[in-house]
């Protein structure tokens, strides 16, 4: 693995400096034309006590939240984000390309985005537009099937927790990764905690790298997900997991594997999953890339 990264000032970087400059001088403006009901202070000997302020857009946008958040992704195969990935735990989804891995993966992220909670989503395939489409895709879909109307609100309050890096495979490497979280954390820009690597190649050669990957992840209390692609007719190892994984698979706290058959693409959990394996055998729907309900 190399050491040279994508240095463009994307935008995601330069709207992360801005929230980062503005946070300072931010005040809160009270505003009826934005929902906003303002209760008159009353006062108690001589003195008044400050406004209460409730907006009725925020209270709406949390409830929507919530509702949402309870439709998790891992919820539906029977965990929870943290507690199927611990902090410093790994978590891989693998399917053959084209199966669904990344619209899987940004259902997590959201997930967690959701609870305000930020994820880094480090792209090795992908520039930063096309990553944001598919936040942007899924999340129309999850607005679609669940009946969301305030889809825009809802996207503008939640896209802030979410940080696109991207580097070129052969130029990632975790000394580089290490700096960049650093250059973000440092800057009160951006505090990650979760992080996606989204396209990393899994082979023989990915031992030593992994192990420094899971020494950061330990140091900086995250957890770290991970996009494995998997080939048709591969015999996995011994162990059952897929062969890109099973080399490695001490190290990951949870694998979770899509597999098509026919029309339908199945969920199911190699590792860390319940021990009811069928509350671990959900489908996605292909036209959507979501988790079908029971």
């Amino acid at each position: 693995m190399g050491s040279v990264i994508t240095k463009e000032d994307t935008d995601e970087w330069k709207n992360a400096r801005k929230r980062a400059q503005a946070h300072a001088y931010e005040s809160p403006a009270l505003s009826a034309a934005e929902g906003q009901i303002i209760k008159k202070p009353r006062q108690i000997n001589n003195r008044r006590t400050k406004a209460r302020v409730i907006n009725l857009k925020e209270r709406n946008l949390d409830m929507l939240r919530n509702d949402l958040i309870l439709r998790n992704p891992l919820r539906l195969i029977g965990h929870e984000n943290e507690a199927i990935v611990p902090q410093g735990g790994f978590g891989a989804v693998l399917a053959r390309a084209g199966v669904g891995k990344t619209a899987l993966i940004v259902q997590v992220a959201l997930n967690t985005m959701l609870q305000q909670k930020n994820v880094l989503h480090v792209s090795l395939d992908d520039p930063v537009d096309k990553v944001n489409l598919w936040y942007q895709e899924v999340l129309n879909s999850l607005a679609s099937q669940y009946h969301v109307r305030q889809i825009k609100e809802l996207w503008e309050s939640i896209q802030m927790h979410r940080f696109i890096m991207t580097f070129k495979v052969e130029g990632f490497s975790v000394p580089k990764l290490e700096e960049r979280v650093k250059d973000l954390t440092e800057q009160q820009i951006f505090n990650p905690h979760m992080v996606i690597i989204d396209g990393l190649p899994f082979d023989e050669r990915l031992r030593t790298p992994l192990e420094g990957l899971k020494a950061f992840s330990e140091s900086h209390r995250l957890h770290l997900w991970f996009t494995v692609t998997t080939h048709r007719h591969e015999t996995p190892g011994a162990d059952g997991l897929p062969v890109q994984l099973s080399a490695v698979g001490d190290l990951f706290d949870a694998a979770i594997e899509l597999q098509p058959e026919g029309k339908k693409i199945h969920i199911r959990c190699l590792k860390g999953g319940p021990e009811d394996s069928e509350g671990c055998d959900q489908l996605l729907d292909p036209s959507t890339m979501l988790i079908q309900e029971s």
